[in-house]
């Protein structure tokens, strides 16, 4: 499997582990939940179900009926423990698979795998509450089992599941939140299916399809960055040139909410508050805005950060998901498909906006990998970014990405993405210098503030970065 090292470890304890375990795992859609449970457990599943999406009631518990014969049958001994007729209720369906598992043997442990459960548990079926049961009052007093949970709906499990007030409450012994690969993890897992690219080429790739592995998975040996992304995304039979319209509907109830506000983020890369979200999405404040915003974060669309010195007021909302980015600026604008497109596109200033926009949200994903390129991974570290509206009298100005250390420094950067190395002249450097001087008079810190570059090719050395640059990431410090 490749990454995946700290999940693994979790899932290794839970085996080692000397009473029955619980476990939700969350994370986007396409992220690799199901695999994950799949691959590592694959000698101790014993039942396993994945909800029928917008199935009804009937339709899950005949789901139920036919997985859980499967599972019955592939044990000789106990075929003749098949059911004819699908259980008319999640109690006697529950109470079918615990018949079930107590035919099993106890000298190993066992995992019961339900995949997509916001799926299974439709409206007014009380499938929770009898799952809740199952483990409260059998699972849960044995030594040898291991019940996990899985869902794309991350806020759904986490109101149900991980913060139910119910039969569930506190239940959950573990919880998984799995993210997209890194930038490393993502030429591991190219490497591992022959594709070996450069990392600027790794680096276009990612920009685009993040590090969802479903999405990485349709990468062929032989094409680069170009060539992959005009296939998959813009050709007539491209695996993602309607992945779009299913992403968001495949989570949510009333997923046009969802969708508008990641239009509107799609459009401002240093991100929006929420007022301006609101003034510019199709939604009012209250209940609906909540549950979509809640709902987005969650799942990890979006992400949420204060500007430095900020406490509560001016929350930030910035879009995360990189393909949802990458359709709204060129797939959603150039649904006909013409051979060459995606090679005609990124000649446009609009794919040079892109790249940059594209870039800091790479950069924003991989901190560690920052701190650990300037030496301070041991360091406690709080991010955040900082504006300041222009008025009559001085002119607005932003820092997209600060890094504020307990050992009172203060990193300002600064992130490029240019085709070649990034040169700076005079006038570059005189308003870095007039940057770092008016945050120093906005903020009133005493700490040392330093002017910080990443880049993706280098800064090419003169003078000036002599002057004004403190110190330098390169996009292959991404990659160590």
């Amino acid at each position: 499997m490749i990454g995946r090292s700290k999940e693994q470890k979790t899932l290794t304890l839970l085996l080692k582990r000397e009473k029955s375990s619980f476990v939700a795992v969350t994370g986007r859609r396409r992220v690799g939940k199901t695999f994950l449970i799949d691959d590592f457990f694959q000698d101790h599943l014993c039942f396993r179900i994945t909800g029928i999406q917008n199935g009804t009631f009937e339709e899950q518990l005949v789901n139920f009926h036919h997985r859980l014969n499967h599972s019955v049958g592939q044990n000789k001994k106990k075929a003749e423990g098949l059911d004819a007729n699908p259980p008319e209720n999640w109690q006697e369906a529950f109470q079918r698979l615990r018949s079930y598992l107590d035919s099993l043997s106890s000298r190993k442990k066992k995992v019961i795998f339900v995949d997509e459960l916001p799926w299974m548990a439709t409206p007014r079926s009380n499938m929770l509450q009898h799952l809740a049961h199952l483990w409260n009052d059998y699972l849960s007093k044995k030594k040898h089992f291991i019940l996990v949970v899985c869902g794309s709906a991350s806020s759904w499990l986490t109101a149900k599941v991980l913060n139910d007030p119910g039969g569930l409450h506190n239940r959950v012994s573990d919880h998984i939140n799995l993210h997209p690969f890194t930038l490393k993890e993502t030429k591991a897992f190219l490497e591992h299916k022959g594709i070996r690219l450069s990392h600027q080429e790794i680096a276009k790739i990612y920009m685009t399809f993040g590090g969802v592995p479903y999405y990485l998975e349709q990468i062929r040996r032989g094409e680069n960055a170009t060539v992959a992304i005009e296939r998959i995304c813009f050709s007539n039979e491209g695996m993602l040139k309607n992945e779009y319209g299913n992403l968001y509907k495949a989570l949510f109830r009333n997923p046009e909410y969802h969708e508008s506000v990641v239009e509107v983020l799609a459009s401002k890369s240093s991100g929006l508050t929420r007022k301006e979200i609101i003034q510019q999405s199709k939604l009012k404040a209250g209940g609906a805005y909540d549950r979509t915003m809640n709902d987005l974060l969650m799942s990890g669309f979006i992400s949420e950060f204060l500007p430095y010195g900020k406490k509560k007021r001016g929350v930030l909302y910035r879009l995360n998901d990189e393909f949802s980015i990458f359709y709204h600026r060129f797939m959603k604008t150039n649904r006909s498909y013409s051979k060459g497109i995606w090679a005609q596109l990124s000649a446009s200033q609009s794919y040079k906006i892109w790249t940059g926009y594209a870039f800091e949200s790479v950069c924003m994903k991989h901190i560690d990998e920052i701190k650990h390129a300037l030496g301070i991974s041991a360091v406690y570290t709080e991010v955040s970014g900082f504006r300041v509206e222009g008025n009559t009298y001085e002119k607005g100005f932003q820092i997209d990405l600060v890094l504020d250390r307990k050992d009172d420094v203060i990193h300002l950067f600064e992130i490029k993405y240019y085709a070649a190395s990034f040169k700076i002249d005079k006038d570059y450097a005189r308003n870095l210098r007039e940057r770092k001087q008016r945050f120093i008079e906005h903020t009133g810190t005493k700490k040392q503030v330093f002017t910080s570059f990443i880049t993706n090719h280098g800064i090419k050395e003169n003078a000036f970065s002599h002057e004004v640059v403190d110190s330098e990431l390169i996009l292959d410090d991404f990659f160590e």
